[in-house]
């Protein structure tokens, strides 16, 4: 494609990341602007591990969006390389979207990130206000005021990922930010993620519903292997992997019941993703303190 679109404008193209503290709609957001889902969600903190992306195509221009994992204070090897990874990918951005919340008040954790994007002078930064279904136009207003007070943005948004609310509006806005460029990214493609891997995030997914408070950064999940069944069928096989025996029982369940549940709603979801029927083989491994393990972490992909 050449620089200009149809119209005579400037094609533009570029990169942008959301940042913010676990759990303040990033990865709901980068679905939503894809159109698909891209990125796996979850009430539970640091569900996003990768810097996953995902490819929003318009007439006149291409976003690449770097849904990366939430900005904390590390305590596992983890942890420390899932940071790096932020860091790393913040270095390299056009524009990098600064995510709070609308119904929640601005707190230590988002005053931290905020003086850490001083780090990326490279990167234009954008105010985003998510979830504002959740909140009054009063909460929407003073929350807005805050943001307005912590720094010279380029651009501030409310939006509503859940809602639809202000989704072309911040589109329009990154464009604007992103240098003319002719696209980067075949028209058809929405995400540079490999199959098998976007696989493993939606098991992962499954088996993070409804885990408990000790659960969450314990899990991981692989594809082992693929087979094609003469009847159409596709047959994968699949690890869940947890740090101790007893957090094995947990995902198991009582007479496998809770893996059986996780193992439909994954197998539905591979399903959508795949458009064809499967068949999904999920087995539990203890693989010790894994976050903690350099070799364990390689082979977990990390």
């Amino acid at each position: 494609m050449s620089g200009t679109t149809e119209d005579g404008r400037e094609f533009r193209a570029g990169f942008v990341s959301f940042v913010g503290r676990p759990n303040v709609g990033k990865s709901t957001l980068t679905n939503a602007l894809v159109g698909e889902k891209i990125a796996i969600t979850s009430p539970k903190p640091q569900t996003t591990r990768r810097a996953i992306r995902g490819i929003l195509h318009r007439p006149d221009g291409q976003l690449i969006i770097v849904d990366t994992p939430g900005i904390h204070r590390p305590r596992t090897l983890l942890g420390e390389r899932l940071n790096a990874l932020v860091e790393a990918t913040l270095g390299d951005v056009d524009v990098i979207g600064f995510c709070v919340p609308a119904d929640e008040k601005l707190g230590p954790g988002d005053r931290f990130i905020n003086e850490r994007l001083d780090d990326f002078p490279r990167a234009k930064k954008v105010a985003i206000l998510t979830k504002t279904d959740r909140a009054s136009n009063a909460e929407i207003f003073e929350q807005l005021t805050r943001l307005g007070a912590l720094r010279e943005w380029d651009a501030v948004i409310p939006l509503s990922s859940v809602a639809g609310d202000q989704l072309d509006v911040l589109a329009d806005e990154l464009l604007e930010l992103m240098p003319p460029s002719p696209a980067l990214y075949e028209a058809e493609q929405t995400t540079d993620e490999d199959e098998d891997d976007r696989i493993a995030e939606l098991i992962r997914e499954a088996a993070l519903e409804g885990a408990r408070e000790e659960l969450p950064h314990s899990l991981a999940a692989t594809v082992d292997d693929r087979e094609e069944r003469e009847d159409g069928l596709l047959e994968l096989y699949a690890s869940i992997y947890v740090e101790r025996d007893s957090q094995k029982g947990i995902v198991i369940g009582k007479g496998g019941s809770r893996l059986r549940d996780t193992g439909e709603r994954a197998r539905r979801e591979i399903e959508a993703l795949l458009g064809r029927r499967v068949y999904l083989s999920l087995r539990v491994k203890v693989l010790k303190e894994w976050q903690r393990d350099p070799k364990s972490l390689g082979k977990l992909g990390f």
